[in-house]
Order: C-alpha cells, then structure tokens, then sequence
C-alpha cells in the first residue's frame, strides 16, 4: 500500500512542479555563472541623489554592494563603472544585470524568509526531498534494477560527499 502512494505522490507530484524545477534548474545554472557577466547587458544610469555624500553613504544610497570609492577628483568621487558629483548630487554609472526573465528566476531561487515566495522555495526543497526519498519504492527491491539502482545511489552520495568537503 505504501509503494502504490508513493508512486501516485510521486507521480503527479513530479507533474505539478515540472514549471517550477525547470525554473529552479535554469535559474541556478545561470546563478553559477553570478559573478561573471555571462548572459548579461550593460545599461547607463543617471540618478540624482543627495549631495555632498560619501563612502558608505553613497554605496547605499545607490544601492550598490561591496561599494568602493576608487578616487577624488576635486567634486567627481570615482567609483568603479561610474562617478559621483557631490556639488551638484548626480551619479552616471553602468550596471550589468541579466535579462528580465532570468533576472526574475534567480530572483525566485534566492527568495528569503523576508519575501512572500519563500513559501514555495520551501515547498520545492520538501517536494525535491521526496522525490529523492520515493523513488526507493518505485521498484521491487528483490529487482535487478532496484540492486543496481542502490549502486548509483551510493555512488552518487560519496561523489556527494567528496564534492562538499573538497
């Protein structure tokens, strides 16, 4: 009895989530490759902000991360991909971000706690965890198929192993 609902969860379950583990799979190949500019396109920004800012401030008033004044030029604050005029509070700088579709993914698969689509993280990474744990019933275990299927697994899980602590 067991076998046949694991079976049928399995199943349909795999079905359901087909979207979602394409976008997870695409997502996180792309999120490899996040500090390269792999698949990514440059755009010019222009934004005024407060002037006279600088260091810390201004990193975050632009919203960029590990922010870091390169050089003072007189008013223009040199930073890198752009500059800063504290006279005047105007920012020209390029940012490289991925197209709006991959964005949006990566966006999905980095969810956090703090955002409302974590719920489905977490219900993608439970769902994974059990489509790991079913397919144990999926064949008789006496099978052939089962025997060898064992092999892999303990293949699989040292090559695991060796992969987290290399």
């Amino acid at each position: 009895m067991t076998r046949k609902w694991m079976r049928i969860i399995h199943r349909y379950l795999g079905f359901f989530l087909i979207g979602v583990m394409i976008v997870y799979s695409l997502s996180g190949i792309v999120l490899i490759f996040r500090n390269t500019d792999f698949l990514k396109s440059e755009t010019a920004v222009e934004k005024t902000i407060k002037p006279n800012l600088s260091g810390e401030a201004l990193g975050r008033a632009l919203k960029i991360r590990r922010f870091k004044a390169e050089k003072t030029e007189g008013d223009l604050v040199l930073f890198k991909n752009g500059q800063y005029n504290k006279t005047t509070g105007l920012a020209k700088y390029t940012t490289k971000e991925l197209p709006y579709v991959l964005d949006r993914m990566t966006h999905l698969h980095k969810a956090t706690s703090a955002q409302p689509l974590f719920y489905l993280n977490v219900f993608s990474g439970v769902s994974l965890f059990f489509f790991s744990i079913s397919s144990f019933w999926m064949f008789m275990p006496k099978t052939k198929i089962f025997k060898k299927g064992l092999y892999f697994t303990a293949f699989g899980l040292v090559l695991t192993l060796i992969m987290l602590f290399i």
